[in-house]
Formats: C-alpha cells, sequence, structure tokens
C-alpha cells in the first residue's frame, strides 16, 4: 500500500501540474498568439474576496492580466480588443457530467424531447419513418412521460402503430430505459420466456408477454441486436457535439462511459484542431483496462484527458430502477434495482485506486449511495489519507439518507449534480418516494453546509445541456415555468457565488485541474464564459432566457454571437 500511496501522490501532482509536458507542448505552437483583451462589461473571477473586474487580458493561452481596464490597455500591446457591450463574464463553465455521443446522436437521430404525449409520440415517430424511408432501423431518444395525459410508458403496441415493418427503438431520456416495438423485439428475439437479466427488468403485460419497456440492464437485450453506429457517424456526432456546446458557452465537459473506440475518434479531433472544448473522460468498464493499468493520461494537444472510470450502482428514479432502502411509494412492490453488485464494482475500485485513477459511480436511490460510500469506505479502508485525496466522485447523488450524507465530506468523496434533475424531477419525486423521504432528495444546501464539494453538470442528453438551465435550477429550485410544489424544499436552494463555483471551479477541481482553471487569475489557463445576461444580478427568471455570447479555450475564441 505504501508504494501505491507514492504512485498516486505522484499522480496527483502531474494532475494538478495539468499533465504539464502534453500542455506544455501544445502552448508551444501558440507563440504568435497576440491575447485578448475583454472588457466592457460585469467580469466575475470567481475568486471570493475579489470577485469582480473591468478587464482580463490573455497571452499565450494564459491570463496575464485581471483588473482595471486602464491598466489592461497599458498593457494590451497588438491584443485583439473585445467590447463585451454590457455583457457578463465568467469563468469557464464545465459541465462535469454529460455524455458527449449521446449528444451529437440526440441531434442526429430521432430527437423526442417536448414530446407531449403517446399519440405526440407516435406521430413523430410515423412522421420520421416516413421521411427516412426504407427498412433500416429507427432510433430516438428523448421522452419522458411524467407530463403526459397517459399517466403510463408506451408500448411496442403504441410504436406498431407508428411503424410495424422495421424495427424502432426510443429510449427514455434518462437513458435508464427503452421502449421497442414488435420488430425490433422479434429481431432481438426477446419473447415471453425471456428472463429478466440481473441489473435489468423487461415490463410485461397482463398476459406475460414483453410490453416493449425494458428498464436498465435489460436494454442491452434490444441493444445488441441494433447496428452500432459506425466511425464516420460518431465522428459526426462528436463533432457535433463540441461545437454545439461551445455555442452555449461551455468551455469544458466531463463525458461519462466513454467506449474505447469514442475516445479513440476523441483525440482524432483534437489532433485535427477540431474538438474546440477540453473533454475529460471517464471510461465505461469494458474500455477502462488501460487508465487501469496507466493511471490518467491525455492526448499530445492536452484538449483530451482520460481521468478514471464510470460505474453504475443502480438505475434512475423515473424508471423506479434507482435503489431505494424501502420501497417506491407509489409502487410499494419495488425498491429498485442495482445495476453493478458490489462486490463486481469493487475490483475495478481497488485498481483504480493503486493507479491514482479517479473513480465516478452513478447512484441515485439512497440505497444505491449508501451502498456506493460503503465500497469507497472498504477501498480506503488501508489508507483513508489516500482515499481522501483521490477524489472519487458520486454521479448524481440525488436520494441520500440523513445519516450518509455527512460521508462525503468526510471521506473527500465529491457530489457530482445536475441541478437541473430537480425541477424536471419536482413532477414525479414526491409521488416515487413520499412526502416523509422527499426531504433526502437533491440536497445541495446540506451537502455544502457539511463541507463536501458540489460539482454542478447537466447529465445530457437526459437534460438539454445549458448551463443557463443549470445555474437557475441550483439558484431557483422551480421550474421553467415558475412551479414548485408546496413540499419540494426550496431550502436546499444555493446562492449565486455558490452556484458560479459549482458550474466552474469545482469541476476543475473535481479532475485535478483547480490550479489553472475555474476562476480568472493570472497565470490559469483562459478559459472565459460570456452571456448575454448577469447571472449575478439579473431577476432569476431571465437567467434561462439568456444565452452564449461569447466562449473562449486556452485563450482562443471558440464561439462567437453575432
Amino acid at each position: 500500500m505504501a508504494r501505491a500511496a507514492t504512485l498516486f501522490a505522484a499522480l496527483a501532482a502531474l494532475a494538478l501540474l495539468g499533465l504539464g509536458a502534453d500542455l506544455s507542448r501544445a502552448a508551444a505552437g501558440r507563440a504568435g498568439d497576440d491575447g485578448l483583451l475583454i472588457y466592457g462589461g460585469p467580469i466575475y473571477t470567481g475568486v471570493a474576496g475579489a470577485p469582480k473586474a473591468e478587464a482580463v487580458l490573455t497571452r499565450h493561452g494564459r491570463i496575464i492580466f485581471v483588473g482595471s481596464l486602464a491598466e489592461a490597455t497599458k498593457k494590451a500591446g497588438p491584443a485583439r480588443r473585445i467590447d463585451l457591450k454590457g455583457a457578463a463574464a465568467f469563468p469557464g463553465f464545465v459541465d462535469a457530467h454529460a455524455h458527449m455521443t449521446g449528444i451529437g446522436m440526440r441531434e442526429l437521430t430521432l430527437n423526442l424531447e417536448g414530446t407531449a404525449s403517446v399519440e405526440d409520440l407516435v406521430a413523430r415517430v410515423k412522421a420520421y419513418g416516413a421521411a427516412h424511408p426504407g427498412k433500416g432501423p429507427i432510433s430516438g431518444r428523448g421522452w419522458i412521460e411524467t407530463h403526459w395525459p397517459e399517466k403510463r410508458f408506451p408500448t411496442r403496441a403504441d410504436l406498431d402503430r407508428a411503424v410495424a415493418d422495421r424495427p424502432v427503438v426510443l429510449r427514455r431520456s434518462d437513458g435508464h430505459a427503452l421502449v421497442a416495438n414488435s420488430a425490433a423485439l422479434a429481431l432481438s428475439g426477446v419473447t415471453k420466456n425471456t428472463k429478466d437479466p440481473q441489473g435489468g427488468r423487461i415490463l410485461r403485460g397482463a398476459d406475460g408477454e414483453p410490453d416493449g419497456m425494458l428498464v436498465d440492464n435489460a436494454q442491452n437485450l434490444v441493444s445488441a441486436g441494433m447496428p452500432a453506429p459506425d466511425t464516420a457517424m460518431t465522428r459526426e456526432a462528436l463533432a457535433q457535439a463540441g461545437k454545439l456546446y461551445a455555442s452555449r458557452g461551455w468551455t469544458g465537459l466531463d463525458n461519462m462511459s466513454v467506449a474505447g473506440g469514442d475516445l479513440t475518434v476523441l483525440q482524432g479531433l483534437a489532433a485535427e484542431g477540431a474538438l474546440p472544448i477540453r473533454v475529460d473522460n471517464f471510461m465505461d468498464p469494458a474500455s477502462s483496462d488501460e487508465v487501469l493499468k496507466r493511471g490518467p493520461f491525455a492526448d499530445p494537444t492536452g484538449r483530451v484527458r482520460v481521468r478514471g472510470i464510470k460505474l453504475y450502482a443502480d438505475g434512475s428514479l423515473g424508471s423506479r430502477g434507482a435503489a431505494l432502502l424501502a420501497p417506491y411509494a407509489d409502487a410499494p412492490e419495488t425498491s429498485g434495482l442495482l445495476v453493478m453488485q458490489p462486490e463486481a464494482m469493487r475490483p475495478y475500485m481497488t485498481r483504480a485506486l493503486a493507479v491514482g485513477a479517479q473513480v465516478a459511480t452513478h447512484a441515485i436511490g439512497d440505497r444505491g449511495n449508501r451502498l456506493t460510500l460503503d465500497s469507497y469506505e472498504a477501498v480506503f479502508a488501508g489508507n483513508p489519507a489516500m482515499g481522501r485525496a483521490a477524489r472519487w466522485r458520486i454521479e448524481h447523488a440525488q436520494i441520500l439518507a440523513p445519516q450518509d450524507l455527512p460521508r462525503f465530506a468526510k471521506m473527500g468523496v465529491i457530489a457530482s449534480m445536475q441541478p437541473s434533475h430537480a425541477i424536471g424531477d419536482l413532477y414525479f419525486a414526491p409521488a416515487r418516494l413520499g412526502e416523509a423521504r422527499l426531504k433526502e432528495g437533491y440536497a445541495w444546501r446540506d451537502l455544502l453546509d457539511s463541507g463536501a464539494i458540489i460539482c454542478a453538470g447537466t447529465d445530457a442528453p437526459v437534460e438539454k445541456g445549458d448551463p443557463l438551465i443549470e445555474f437557475y435550477a441550483a439558484v431557483s429550485r422551480h421550474s421553467l415555468d415558475g412551479f414548485a410544489g408546496a413540499d419540494w424544499h426550496l431550502e436546499e436552494v444555493v446562492t449565486r457565488f455558490e452556484a458560479l463555483r459549482m458550474l466552474t471551479w469545482a469541476p476543475a477541481y473535481a479532475v485535478f485541474r483547480e490550479r489553472e482553471l475555474g476562476t480568472l487569475e493570472v497565470g490559469k489557463y483562459a478559459d472565459i464564459s460570456v452571456f448575454s445576461v448577469d447571472l449575478m444580478t439579473a431577476p432569476v427568471a431571465k437567467i434561462p432566457t439568456a444565452h452564449a455570447v461569447l466562449t473562449v479555450v486556452e485563450g482562443r475564441v471558440v464561439y462567437e454571437a453575432h
């Protein structure tokens, strides 16, 4: 264990220097960079005690001055002047949890965001099938039934009404359930006699026949029978996602459950100069062997890094797959399910700790979170200080039993949470959990007060992937149309400065980069997000109606609104 601790310390030090050799090579190619002088609007540094400045000056990808406009102008030389004209600048916003390939695929396939009912779903699928004729399968994502007047999941019969002669597979917005038509089930060999796989559930009709809904690991029964995207489509999806994220003001994202082939494509895009944002990757278990052997590593550009591994403890609350300590209030026959058993996860965790790789574990239900914390604690037992320094994460951390909440700060575990989940889930979480247990949900205030660090993300394509919605959700805890139930625990909101930190400094900390990213300070990389409204002073309702004006990554403008 002493050798492992020494190795971890060395790897952590390298991470805190930003994998300096790779990034120094990237910076060396910027010798002709005259820099940027940004001024003309409120500039928030993200630094406590020195929150605002009049100007920021960059050169060779770094911030060289933060302060008064008069002083910055003296130092600017040939730097390009950018007048914000009243827009507000912030440290670069980073999505601490997203699925980059899924974001791009959502743009390339049938996007079902905003589907209003079962009948609307049927109409959209029918129209898409007519617009894309042939016998090839139809894939889509983004539906969520919690607002629908039918108050039920869609079924194979619904999809058969839309398209019956070719496979149709449509994932729920959370990615933890899908609905397939009869052709897709037949192609995959899913019948009345197919048993539920471990960590998954096949929903069935009164006659025992599969009704088309497959939850968590049961989705693999159909996915395995569908053609996978080829390299060209994956490249297009990742390129689209990068451009889309830059246009929304993101300077980076933490890419979750990454397949090895997708990582290769990302590295290729970065080498071509076609990846506008930073991407820190947490690999799918099937593609984790390299990082579990060598620890964190980066590509030559420094734009694509591999931090560790993503594991799954349980499913989602919406599809009743989140593992709860007590049964669901609206479905007392189930308490959810475990996607991976603790004993299956621990070998990955042990290997990760030995090489300084990070572990990020999906856990939503209070049982899922407890078992994950228990597993982390068991792996850290031989060296708790090393465990605290490892900066392991729990992704979502949505429902926490009161006795488990303080364990995050005590163990140094980062809560990687998505504020927008709370303003989407408020329509169904009370029914799933019941009034008494609702206090356990989306406990941002309680976690921060306990000393825990929260990094905020979107879980896109589960959610839209908009930094302004995440900021709004964190400080408001109301839906986008202003609704919040009387029992929605509005005391869990955070301050605007805390929300800013959750979307800037904390994501940098969560991947060992707080010394070079996350605030606007001299010497740090010039990653800057500019929005059309001042997030720190604007009326709360105005925040999600704003838009990105300028996105700067390592001193280069990667998006500019016109």
